[in-house]
């Protein structure tokens, strides 16, 4: 009985060892999964942080940086307002400065194990866990998906995306209790808010709808909710928006059966090239929530391969972008866009150092993050300080490159020539992409045109003041529809005073440029040529863009071709938006008594008519200066057409927009036409020696020596009695074809889309 009795303990024993094994398997396995932290920063992250502390000088001062303006505000004491204002209101930078602070206060609790940060954080998310389930929705209703804190889900997604960081520092600091109670009252309802409650922000494809699948991605992460990972990753599954709804600046939500979510989120948007089809300004803006996922999907769920989706598209936007801008670092505002705006911004101190840290250590990357001076207080950024820290930056040189648009890339796309000049460097952005989604402008074959970071030849923008209450709280204005978004507000072809597609974003959300041509094998003549066959029905608008250096000027000068071909007559307009103070002109003009506006739709009643000439000769020449530079534009033109002097600001009672001149070009009751012009940077002024040198122009004449279906030879005259040809093949761009022309019973003959030769 005795030795039953021992059996039966044993074998009890056995099966409870058995079972308690299991569990702290279990249990291991679970607490595995949900280490903490894990997103950005990591628990080896941390310690290397930590071993380096002192000894790694810009990862140093960044940190000195941060903790003094999170000491600050921990000194000034926690404040979670109500919410009421739009953007740049009181309330709503009060609880986007909490996001960032609530961050950065994780990270300092983290790298300098300071328990003060953790309590900071700590009371400060019970502070919103108790304010969130009281909150009705944003008192401010312009925004197609309202927010509680703020007055759009977009900024609400931010908060989640900062705070899921901080709430994963100091995960391990709170009690299992309270955590339960953050998660419930504050956490999933933010999430479930911003995505089940707004689909139609949600479920789309959009820079808005990264940042809530980010937002519920990143808090996922934290809560370990696979359930709520899969949301992020792969959009709703069914929702509520009806086919054809629109957001706030008209541009469509979603299409009917479109894939949605972060992955869809990466797919449709980026070209192969890295090319986000919104434009460098929203590429900027939505890099920080890719990205930060993407590092926190490669920390947590490395089998994902995320940064090896679609053949590694995301690290190789970080290059794509830095490429994007002009030479002091500020981004070319190609579609909805602030000027001002550069790789300066704490987006792209983000992306560039987690290109370098996870995209191969590109020792170009260190020289922007020297620029940039700060780096992520991660082991991304302890990267980047080790590597600057020991020499191994090398020049991040951006070259004349072409980006493709489109998730396949054969939807148009953007060219940039680049060219040395003899002060700085010239060069020129031509547009040929899709519509850029709802913050696309209809401006087809557009350009603009820099010398260093100066603009030359501009490209408006957009009619917004960012987070600047008193204009419209800080959101787009009015004017950003009925001028920014115009064709005449670009440098393009405008087609009897009517925008491209007819300003209708559904048309042109489906339509786009065709790549003609684009070469820059030789650094002496670069070209960039598109055709676009959609923007105007019957007519096909085909433009061709040369960055030529030639000995006889003192710069490469710009040689644009525009060919017409339509089924009907037209009035065909061609702005040049220059800024700068005009210097003179080679034709006659009158100036107006009193101004009126160039027109009353599509832009052009926010055209103020300055002036109107005609040239008497097959040219037109017009010089102006800026930057202590000269300019000159010299334009074939015919007796008929009118050179129009213009200014922005017409039907413009609160003046939201700024009063920049334009010179155009219109050509009244024409069916097939060309536009020629040569765009010229020379000279310098010095005011404090008050001496101008090489002020004119160096050309003498420019004339369209040959054209037909299939040809045309451009010649250009200096001052000096050289004369150039530029000989153009319209229809076959192959670069082994071979091509004739006769002029003047000469024969020229080449191989390939173009020639350039000196003829005396």
């Amino acid at each position: 009985m005795k030795l039953k009795n021992n059996i039966r303990f044993l074998v009890v024993a056995l099966l409870l060892i058995t079972v308690s094994c299991k569990a702290q398997s279990k249990s291991s396995k679970k607490l595995k999964q949900q280490e903490h932290p894990s997103l950005i920063l990591t628990k080896k992250g941390v310690q290397d942080i930590r071993a380096q502390l002192g000894t790694v000088p810009l990862f140093d001062a960044t940190l000195a940086k941060v903790k003094e303006e999170v000491d600050l505000e921990i000194s000034a004491g926690i404040e979670v307002p109500i919410p009421k204002d739009f953007s740049g209101g009181y309330t709503h930078e009060r609880h986007k400065r909490n996001f960032l602070m609530l961050q950065k206060a994780g990270v300092l609790y983290q790298i300098l194990n300071d328990e003060k940060y953790a309590l900071y954080v700590k009371e400060m998310l019970f502070a919103y866990e108790k304010m969130y389930p009281t909150l009705p929705v944003h008192p401010q209703e312009r925004s197609y998906a309202r927010g509680k804190l703020f007055w759009q889900c977009l900024n609400d997604s931010n908060w989640l995306v900062y705070v899921s960081q901080a709430y994963d520092c100091v995960y391990d600091y709170l009690s299992e209790a309270e955590r339960k109670k953050l998660e419930t009252n504050l956490f999933r309802p933010f999430a479930d808010y911003i995505s089940l409650e707004n689909p139609q922000f949600f479920n789309r494809v959009h820079n808005h709808s990264t940042w809530g699948n980010v937002a519920v991605g990143m808090i996922a992460l934290v809560m370990n909710d696979d359930k709520l990972l899969e949301r992020a990753l792969y959009g709703l599954k069914t929702d509520n928006i009806k086919p054809g709804q629109k957001d706030n600046d008209g541009g469509l939500i979603r299409k009917e059966g479109q894939k949605v979510g972060f992955l869809a989120n990466l797919d449709e948007p980026f070209s192969p090239d890295g090319y986000y089809t919104e434009g460098p300004y929203y590429q900027r803006y939505a890099m920080y929530p890719f990205l930060v996922f993407a590092e926190a999907l490669q920390n947590v769920k490395p089998e994902m391969k995320i940064l090896e989706y679609k053949n590694g598209v995301l690290l190789k936007s970080i290059n794509t972008l830095l490429n994007l801008t002009d030479a002091d670092g500020e981004f070319f505002p190609l579609n909805d866009a602030q000027k001002g705006m550069s790789y300066h911004s704490r987006e792209l101190i983000s992306s560039v150092d987690i290109g370098y840290y996870f995209g191969g250590n590109q020792t170009e990357l260190l020289s922007i993050a020297k620029e940039q001076g700060e780096v992520l207080l991660d082991d991304t950024g302890l990267a980047v300080a080790i590597g600057l820290r020991d020499g191994l930056e090398t020049p991040f040189i951006k070259k004349s490159v072409e980006y493709t648009d489109g998730p396949n890339g054969d939807q148009g796309g953007v060219g940039i020539i680049r060219a040395d000049g003899s002060d700085k460097e010239i060069s020129l952005v031509m547009k040929y992409s899709a519509q850029g989604l709802s913050h696309g402008h209809y401006d087809k074959l557009s350009f603009s045109y820099y010398e260093g970071g100066n603009e030359v030849i501009q490209d408006y923008g957009m009619a917004r003041f960012v987070n600047i209450q008193q204009k419209g709280g800080g959101n787009y204005l009015k004017e950003n529809t009925t001028w920014a978004k115009q064709t005449i507000a670009h440098n393009t072809i405008v087609q009897n005073e009517t925008s491209h597609f007819g300003g209708d974003f559904e048309i042109g959300n489906i339509n786009h440029s065709e790549k003609y041509l684009f070469d820059v094998s030789n650094p002496n003549v670069q070209v960039v040529s598109a055709k676009e066959s959609n923007a105007y029905p019957g007519t096909e608008l085909h433009r061709t863009m040369a960055v030529i250096k030639d000995e006889n000027f003192e710069n490469p000068y710009l040689l644009d071709i525009v060919k017409i071909k339509a089924s009907s007559e037209n009035q065909y307009d061609l702005p040049y938006y220059y800024l700068g103070q005009f210097m003179s002109a080679s034709f006659d003009y009158k100036v107006p008594t009193n101004l009126k506006p160039l027109g009353t739709k599509n832009g052009y009643q926010h055209l103020w008519e300055e002036g109107e000439g005609k040239s008497n000769n097959e040219n037109a020449a017009l010089s102006w200066f800026n930057n202590e530079r000269f300019y000159t534009l010299t334009s074939v033109v015919g007796e008929n057409d009118e050179l129009i002097f213009a200014r922005t600001g017409a039907k413009d009672p609160d003046f939201n927009l700024r009063r920049d001149p334009a010179f155009i070009i219109r050509k009244q009751h024409s069916k097939d036409a060309y536009f020629v012009s040569v765009l010229e940077s020379h000279g310098h002024y010095d005011p404090v020696a008050e001496i101008a040198t090489n002020a004119f122009s160096a050309v003498k004449k420019i004339a369209i020596l040959y054209s037909d279906e299939n040809y045309v030879a451009v010649s250009v005259e200096n001052v000096n009695g050289s004369t150039s040809l530029f000989m153009f093949s319209l229809n076959d761009a192959l670069k082994n074809k071979e091509h004739q022309i006769k002029i003047e019973d000469k024969a020229y003959n080449w191989i390939g889309a173009y020639n350039y030769i000196n003829i005396n």
